[in-house]
Formats: structure tokens, C-alpha cells, sequence
């Protein structure tokens, strides 16, 4: 598979232009939502954690429960499990599913979030930690020989499983953070670098920078952007949409959130968390972006981003299908080979990008390994 288009599933329908409402679990709209995303050619969907959130990798075993190929993309947050436990769990899963277990780490990058749960640690300790948790569940998952472990956050003795993953290759690690510390630990450890929808130049610059780190390491790591296309039988409705969209941001920004006594959504877009200026890297990164303009390249939009401070992954591809399927196939040529998309009208969007964007995409990525094979 050269290209990989990771979707969302969430416990309930939300998004930034929609007010909560209903049960905080909603099994309908989780199997709904993990079958719509099988049937319109995801290869996975992610499931994000925060700490208010329900389980991610429960959430994750109802949607697997309801489909047969979808991937899953589990957000998972370093400390709170014991590694060796977490080895199991998603080995486990990954045997229960057939292999479609993955798993994307988040090591945290908003303070006031993390102390939720209890964790005090500062950044670069909890990279230290996530390094080491790490380096753990890869020992776990080879499965050779009952192994000791003395590290400055995890002493094991004896430690081994019983169940490994069930492809040989082993669970995908994928990781994301733009820190020096985050860069650091996925070179190392990571099989995939995710990072947020950035201009072309931005994102190349990222990409060879994870790279290089890679390749201290001896490693080749996979690549992902996330973007949230808005798409149209026109550019000039997508670009109208756009507007719309921004405006109902706007609106909830201004009268739902400060009702809720200040507090945002999370880097997911889904549950809330404490209204303060972001500490993550990635987050200063898109600000500084959106701060420049509202638009860059040919058709990547920040509108989203201006408002809500760059708290989350909110950057957006703007025109017909047809454009932003080009767009995409020019961060392919960067290297990049997973498209982590997701829209603001959540199930009609899925559906929209099953029919008409990644049909689009994978022919023109067909098309260009070939002209590539030929010339080479």
C-alpha cells in the first residue's frame, strides 16, 4: 500500500460547529460511524483520548466489533498504564481484530490537561518517560526471552507475555509532536510521524527533519498530515462553505463556550479542556502560520486555526474535489503516504470523501509511482 487514508470515530457526533448533545457514549453513532469510514475506503480511523474522554481503546474494540477490515488508530497517552499491561492490551486487541490494531502516542503537550490524571512531570521528563515506555512495549511485543528492565521511570523483573501481535512486523507505533524532545523520541522509536496540515514548505521542513532523526537511528519512518477538507462542485462554494464554517465557529466560540465557563475543545475537536494558550509545539507552529494569512499555497486555509488559537488540528483544503486531490498528491511528493482526513459535518463528510476525494487520490498516486517506475 503505497498511500493510507486514516479517518475519525468518536463516542458521539461532535464537531466544532455542533453543540453537544445526547448520552457521552453513543453506540448507534459509533458503529454508524466505523462503517460508513469501511465502506467509503478508509484504511483506519483514529480514536482519540483526552482526559475527560471515554476509553479510546474501548471505543475502538466496539467499532472493530461492528466491521471486518477498518484499521484502528488508537490514541494512547504514556504513564497512566503500565507498559507491560498496555503490551497486552493492545496485543490482544490486535489478535481479537486480526491485525488491525494501531497505535498512535501522545505524549501530552497541555500541562493543565495532564494534571488532570495526576501527571506532574515536566515536558522533557515526560519524553524521558514516553522514550523508555516505549523501548518497553517493543521488548514486550518481541516476545524472546523474560526480560529485566532498570530505568529511571519503569523497573521490571521477569517481565514477559504470552500474547504478541499478530502480524509478524508487530502494532505500528505512529507519534506526533514538533518538539526537539518529540522529534528525538519518534527517530528512535516511532514507525510514523504525524503532523498537523502545514504549507508545503512548513512541512517539509518537518518531515526532513523527523528524517534525519530517523535516519541516526538507522530507520525510515512513514509520514502523515492531517487535514480537514472542505470540498464542493465549485471552488467558489467550497470557498463559501469555508466562510459559513468559520462563522458557526465564531458563533459557538462566542456564546457556548464562555457559557461552559471557559473551557475549548480538545486537540481532537471533541471533549473540553481548560481555555489557556497551548504548550505544544505544534500548536505554536500553527499559530505562527495562521497569523501570516488565512491562506496559503494554492488552497490551504487557517480560518479555523485565527479563531480558535491553533489549539487543534483544524487546517483545511479548500476546493473541488479534483483540486484537493491534486493538493494532496503534491504532499505525497514530499514523501508523506498517510492522509489523516476528517470534516466538520462529520458522517457526510466521510461519505463525501469516500466518493469523490479518495477514489481521486489513489489514482493519481497510481499514476505518478508509475510514471516514477518508468523514468527510474
Amino acid at each position: 500500500m503505497s498511500i493510507e487514508f486514516i479517518g475519525y470515530v468518536s463516542a458521539r457526533e461532535q464537531t466544532e460547529t455542533l453543540d453537544l448533545s445526547g448520552p457521552e457514549i453513543d453506540p448507534a453513532y459509533i458503529a454508524a460511524t466505523a462503517l460508513i469510514h469501511e465502506r467509503s475506503g478508509f484504511d483506519r480511523v483514529l480514536v482519540a483520548a483526552h482526559s475527560t474522554s471515554p476509553d479510546s481503546t474501548l471505543i475502538a474494540q466496539y467499532a472493530a466489533s461492528v466491521t471486518s477490515q477498518l484499521g484502528l488508530l488508537i490514541a494512547h497517552r504514556p504513564g497512566f498504564t503500565a507498559p507491560t499491561l498496555a503490551a497486552r492490551q493492545f496485543a490482544t486487541l490486535d489478535h481479537i481484530t486480526q491485525g488491525r490494531v494501531a497505535v498512535h502516542i501522545i505524549t501530552g503537550g497541555n500541562d493543565r490537561e495532564l494534571e488532570a490524571d495526576g501527571d506532574h512531570l515536566s515536558k522533557v521528563e515526560r519524553y524521558q518517560r514516553t522514550a523508555e515506555y516505549l523501548q518497553i512495549l517493543r521488548r514486550e511485543w518481541a516476545g524472546d526471552r523474560p526480560f529485566d528492565h532498570d530505568g529511571r521511570f519503569y523497573r521490571l523483573r521477569n517481565a514477559s507475555s504470552s500474547v504478541l501481535p499478530y502480524q509478524p512486523e508487530g502494532i505500528p507505533l505512529y507519534f506526533g509532536g514538533a518538539s526537539e524532545e518529540a522529534i528525538g523520541v519518534a527517530g528512535e522509536l516511532a514507525d510514523g510521524y504525524a503532523l498537523w496540515g502545514e504549507p508545503r514548505a512548513n512541512a517539509a521542513e518537518l518531515v526532513e527533519k523527523v528524517r534525519s532523526a530517523g535516519q541516526r537511528h538507522n530507520r525510515s519512518l512513514r509520514f502523515s498530515i492531517s487535514f480537514r477538507p472542505i470540498i464542493a462542485d465549485t471552488e467558489e462554494e467550497a470557498w463559501e462553505r469555508a466562510a459559513t464554517i468559520q462563522k458557526q465557529v465564531e458563533t459557538r466560540q462566542a456564546t457556548i463556550l464562555p457559557a461552559q465557563n471557559g473551557i475549548a475543545l480538545d486537540d481532537a475537536g471533541a471533549h473540553p479542556t481548560e481555555d489557556t494558550l497551548p504548550t505544544n509545539e505544534g500548536s505554536r507552529r500553527l499559530q505562527a502560520i495562521a497569523a501570516k494569512s488565512a491562506r496559503h499555497d494554492e488552497r490551504l486555509w487557517t480560518g479555523v486555526a485565527q479563531v480558535t488559537g491553533g489549539r487543534w488540528n483544524s487546517t483545511s483544503l479548500v476546493g473541488t474535489a479534483d483540486q484537493v486531490a491534486d493538493s494532496l498528491l503534491q504532499y505525497y511528493r514530499l514523501g508523506i503516504e498517510t492522509f489523516l482526513i476528517r470534516g466538520f459535518d462529520p458522517l457526510n463528510d466521510a461519505i463525501r470523501y469516500g466518493r469523490n476525494l479518495i477514489p481521486r487520490v489513489r489514482a493519481l498516486v497510481e499514476q505518478e509511482d508509475k510514471l516514477r517506475h518508468t523514468s527510474g
